[in-house]
C-alpha cells in the first residue's frame, strides 16, 4: 500500500499504528492525520531512535499495511 492509501484511510488504519507503536497516544495519532512525516517524528520522539530508524520502522509499516 503506498502512503497517499494509507494517507485517505487514515481513520481505519491508525488502528494499526497503535498496534505498531503503543506508545503513540489518540491525540498523537489524531495530530499525525495520516503524515507521513509526522509519523516519523513522532516514533523518532516516542522511542528516542535516530531518524533513519523511524523511517525505515514508517517504511515497514507502510509495506505491511493490510487496509
Amino acid at each position: 500500500m503506498n502512503w497517499d492509501q494509507i494517507q485517505g484511510q487514515w481513520k481505519q488504519v491508525k488502528g494499526q499504528a497503535q498496534q505498531k507503536w503503543g506508545d503513540l497516544t489518540e491525540d498523537d495519532l489524531s495530530v499525525i492525520d495520516g503524515k507521513r512525516e509526522e509519523l516519523v517524528g513522532k516514533v523518532q520522539e516516542k522511542y528516542g531512535c535516530a531518524k533513519e530508524e523511524a523511517e525505515k520502522q514508517v517504511k515497514e509499516f507502510e509495506a505491511s499495511c493490510n487496509c
